[in-house]
């Protein structure tokens, strides 16, 4: 069937192409080596931050380390986790202009970089203000890699993958937290100071994979197509969505509907932060986008991922190594649900999904606070063991929506030139509400106990009346389709009479010595 043939505004033939293309995508060439170059370059990104929080969470449970920081509790403890959020805050403002302007590679490499001095710094530390610039120089870097990596992910992913592999970014969290409950664990009985730097070094890991495969990973097409370099682009789209083909149907449709949906972009916003405020369905995305930035960090997750110690002390858990090892079972709870639901999530509708989520949240939460207030008043054991059980159920309701739909929702929620800021927003907003929560959580805990916990059960409730009234429906449309979400069905069915007639005028940027699939390969490392 040829591309132009029976091509109307309401017949998608991207998404027709997917559905009917049956082979599995570990059996092409390419793209199964592409996705095996996106796990350290790219999902594996958040292998840091699960690292991090896991890491903060062990080494409460450190002597050396909680005796060589002069035993840190409340307002300290919180600084000294809150540093990492307020160092991206701080870094927020510039990711999207490095991210747009070199490039996602750029940008990552940008990231990993600065991440590896903090790690670095971290593990040298001799005393409390060096640790802290440390974090903060962690926290600085970790935003260029999530916002550029979370992007090139939707924007590089064979269309019938794109969602689970985006989903699997957040997931990469818990790799990263295993292993830093492992080593804490492990290393806790340390007489010497290496009991805590030995965790801090290993931070560095992430990072260097980064660094040493990025080389390997090509640039996002439809950054090349915004830079006016199609034929780079067009070539990249051959060899990993159509095993090198040039010729390919499916890859010319695919180009046609990236380049005239860049152009119809640039038509209608400037790609400015003002554009954010300027046009109603902006503002809807950057209402969506700030709430999910809140409701990452304070749907209660900041308790277990920073302060599982504290919380465990509260119902009558003390001894360290009981702590670490309970820390070390729920990282791997976690990363069996997480990785889990997000390989079988994305296949759900988005609002569905972000709706069963909330529910579960409200509800565990609520037996959670409950649970904490028997076991306060009466020091029954069973509470303290009920609480447990309601930390673990929680994880799975949690990775449901939040961990295995987040980034994929962003990257669909926003067209291609207010990618970057939209997903820099949710991050800005994340990291704030990171902040308040790693500052105020140890005081919360220590002054009010279980009462502090109601706090979430509000807020909680608030979630699942905002996600019913306010979000979209993404599911089963391409980036391109959901380009203009909420700006009218003018504007793209204007988008779709551009597609029909670059397709049918068959403007595909193919070279004049393309006669092969290998031609693919050479148009692609010819120019990168």
């Amino acid at each position: 069937m040829a591309i132009g043939a029976g091509f109307h505004a309401n017949d998608n033939l991207i998404n027709r192409y997917v559905q009917e293309d049956k082979v599995p995508w570990y059996k092409k060439r390419n793209l199964r080596m592409l996705y095996i170059l996106m796990f350290p370059t790219c999902i594996g990104i958040e292998m840091t931050s699960g690292f991090d929080s896991s890491m903060m969470n062990g080494l409460q449970a450190v002597p050396t380390w909680d005796s060589f920081f002069g035993h840190p509790r409340s307002t300290i403890l919180g600084l000294l986790s809150a540093l990492y959020s307020l160092g991206s805050m701080c870094s927020l403002p510039f990711v999207p202009v490095v991210t747009d302007r070199f490039g996602r590679r750029k940008a990552i490499i940008f990231g990993s970089i600065v991440m590896i001095i903090g790690a670095a710094l971290q593990t040298a530390s001799q005393d409390f203000a060096m640790f802290v610039i440390a974090r903060f120089l962690l926290g600085f870097g970790i935003p260029f890699a999530i916002v550029a990596a979370s992007s090139m992910i939707g924007e590089l992913a064979y269309p019938k993958e794109r969602a689970r592999i985006g989903s699997l970014f957040n997931a990469s969290w818990f790799i990263g937290a295993i292993v830093a409950a492992g080593v804490t664990l492990g290393t806790f009985e340390m007489p010497t100071n290496w009991g805590w730097r030995i965790p801090s070094l290993l931070q560095v890991i992430p990072s260097a994979l980064q660094m040493i495969f990025i080389w390997f990973l090509p640039e996002s097409p439809r950054w090349l197509v915004s830079k006016g370099r199609g034929e780079e682009a067009y070539a990249i789209l051959a060899k990993y969505h159509a095993e090198g083909d040039l010729n390919s149907e499916f890859v010319r449709l695919e180009f046609a509907e990236i380049e005239t949906t860049l152009e119809l972009e640039k038509e209608q916003a400037k790609g400015r932060w003002r554009d954010f405020i300027a046009a109603p369905g902006m503002r809807k995305r950057l209402l969506i986008c700030s709430f999910l930035g809140l409701a990452t960090q304070w749907s209660g997750n900041g308790l277990t991922s920073y302060y599982l110690a504290r919380i465990l002390d509260n119902v009558g858990i003390h001894d360290d190594r009981t702590k670490n090892l309970i820390n070390l079972a729920m990282t791997c709870w976690g990363f069996v649900n997480g990785t889990t639901l997000a390989l079988t999530v994305p296949k759900m509708r988005r609002r569905t999904a972000y709706m069963t989520c909330t529910i579960l949240l409200l509800l565990i939460f609520t037996g959670w606070t409950v649970a904490s207030a028997q076991y306060t008043m009466t020091a029954s054991q069973a509470a303290s063991r009920t609480v447990i059980a309601f930390i673990f159920l929680y994880s799975p309701a949690y990775n449901m929506g939040y961990n295995a739909l987040t980034y994929t929702y962003l990257v669909e929620l926003f067209p291609f030139h207010a990618r970057a800021k939209g997903i820099a927003v949710f991050q800005w907003w994340g990291r704030a509400a990171g902040f308040f929560n790693q500052f105020v959580n140890p005081i919360g805990i220590q002054n009010a106990g279980w009462k502090y916990y109601i706090s979430y059960c509000i807020f909680l409730l608030f979630e699942a009346v905002f996600v019913w009234f306010l979000f979209p429906e993404t599911s089963n449309r391409s980036l391109e389709e959901l380009a203009f979400l909420f700006e009218g069905e003018k504007i793209r069915e204007e988008q779709q009479k551009r597609i029909e007639e670059e397709v049918q005028e068959n403007r595909a940027p193919i070279p004049d010595n393309a006669s092969d699939k290998e031609s693919a390969l050479h148009v692609e490392h010819s120019k990168i």
